[in-house]
């Protein structure tokens, strides 16, 4: 069932999620997640936020604290085989979720990669134009590069990284679709199961692989 627009605003919890929200994802099979990050760099910049969005629209930003090492209730269910976690560009996300909190994804769906794969009509791939052609929605991106560290979010940052969110778990099923239509979802969970490898590849530095 495709997710509807909702009114609910998101919840900021501290370090981890709180056990009522925690019960409620682990019974869900699907959740959004996204993350902010004070810059791109896993092993200069800090982990700062990290956003979920379960099937009824039920949104946690979870602030990282300076120095912290683990999330436990992120943990299992990230690393929930039973859960399909849904990025846009999973590779940057996954990356930081291991480098600051030693959480492995398992399972997961990036609509980046679906969206290449599905969208061959076109080269612009950002969740903005994702938004804007499946939901005649424009989403402001001004808070995207902003101080995310500050320990009190402003009410726009929150009001973005809920967004973020949001329509994740719909653009998963309807770039499914899309896949499958065409004949590309096999290769699409291929390149899905390969991202904890190249998570592994990023954190060691090592580029360009595949080249001669």
């Amino acid at each position: 069932m495709t997710q509807k627009r909702s009114s609910i605003k998101p919840i900021v919890h501290q370090g981890d999620l709180s056990d009522e929200f925690f019960e409620a994802y682990k019974k869900d099979d699907r959740l959004a997640v996204d993350c902010e990050m004070m810059g791109l760099n896993p092993r200069r910049d800090r982990l700062c936020v990290v956003q979920i969005c379960d099937s009824k629209n039920r949104i946690a930003l979870v602030q990282i604290l300076p120095g912290q090492k683990d999330a436990p209730k992120l943990q299992k269910l990230f690393e929930s085989p039973e859960i399909l976690k849904i990025f846009h560009f999973a590779r940057m996300d996954m990356t930081f979720l291991k480098a600051r909190l030693g959480i492995q994804l398992k399972h997961v769906f990036c609509t980046k990669i679906a969206s290449k794969l599905a969208r061959t009509y076109t080269d612009k791939h950002g969740l903005k134009e994702l938004i804007r052609e499946f939901f005649d929605e424009t989403i402001d991106k001004k808070n995207q590069s902003s101080d995310w560290g500050k320990k009190i979010l402003s009410k726009d940052q929150i009001d973005y990284a809920g967004a973020d969110v949001r329509y994740l778990i719909s653009l998963e099923q309807i770039l499914t679709e899309m896949m499958i239509r065409e004949n590309r979802f096999t290769l699409a969970e291929k390149c899905f199961a390969f991202l904890e490898t190249q998570v592994d590849l990023d954190l060691l530095e090592v580029h360009n692989l595949f080249e001669h």
